[in-house]
């Protein structure tokens, strides 16, 4: 994961919760966003889609464990 924008008010190495939300179960008011805002938000992220679905991307489906054996 990467941001886009660095926080300026965050110690470096501060941990972070990612949290997955079910596709229906989203509230854009509540994430500070509306519909058109999410459509675009979408449209930009699908460019990335072929490259996460590819099978080189499995690499890091078990990051953790892959980084322990190094």
């Amino acid at each position: 994961m990467e941001l886009t924008k660095q926080p300026t008010d965050v110690d470096e190495g501060t941990r972070v919760i990612v949290t997955f939300i079910r596709l229906d179960e989203i509230d854009l008011a509540s994430q500070g966003i509306n519909q058109t805002q999410a459509e675009i938000l979408r449209s930009h992220l699908a460019t990335f889609a072929d490259d996460w679905d590819s099978p080189e991307m499995s690499i890091y489906d078990n990051y953790d464990a892959a980084k322990t054996n190094l």
